[in-house]
């Protein structure tokens, strides 16, 4: 491996941490959903640091290619943020739904009483007149 090589993929791991860290920061990602990101991050970082890492790995698992290996890795963990997110749009498509049949009922309501409301007072309109007559 070439020290270019090593420099690149040193950089590139703390650049992955570095973005997600502040993305955090400034709350435009939760702790929950940046936990996979930041365990890639970590693994890019150590395999980075220390290439031999997953060279014997790939030996110890009868991979030819450690860069398969590499790849098999970031595939496994992009399923994993998949799965995680399909998993949290079920949840909000759930509230979702249900919130918009708690404000369809709400606005119903409103409109029933609005109408039990107008007719009220068109008849203590027309009572008003006949009692203001009569006296």
């Amino acid at each position: 491996m070439s020290i270019t090589t090593y420099v690149f993929g040193i950089v590139s791991a703390a650049l992955v941490l570095g973005v997600v860290f502040e993305m955090l920061r400034r709350r435009r990602v939760r702790e929950r959903h940046a936990l996979w990101w930041i365990f890639a991050g970590v693994l890019a970082l150590v395999v980075a640091v220390f290439p031999v890492l997953l060279e014997n790995l790939a030996l110890a698992l009868g991979i030819s290619v450690p860069t398969n290996l590499g790849f098999f890795l970031a595939l496994v963990i992009l399923f994993l943020v998949s799965v995680q997110s399909s998993a949290e749009l079920t949840v909000l498509e759930e509230k979702s739904r249900t919130l918009a049949e708690h404000v369809a009922l709400q606005d119903e309501r409103i409109r029933r009483l609005e109408a039990v409301h107008h007719t009220r007072g068109a008849h203590d309109v027309r009572t008003a007149g006949t009692d203001e007559a009569t006296r």
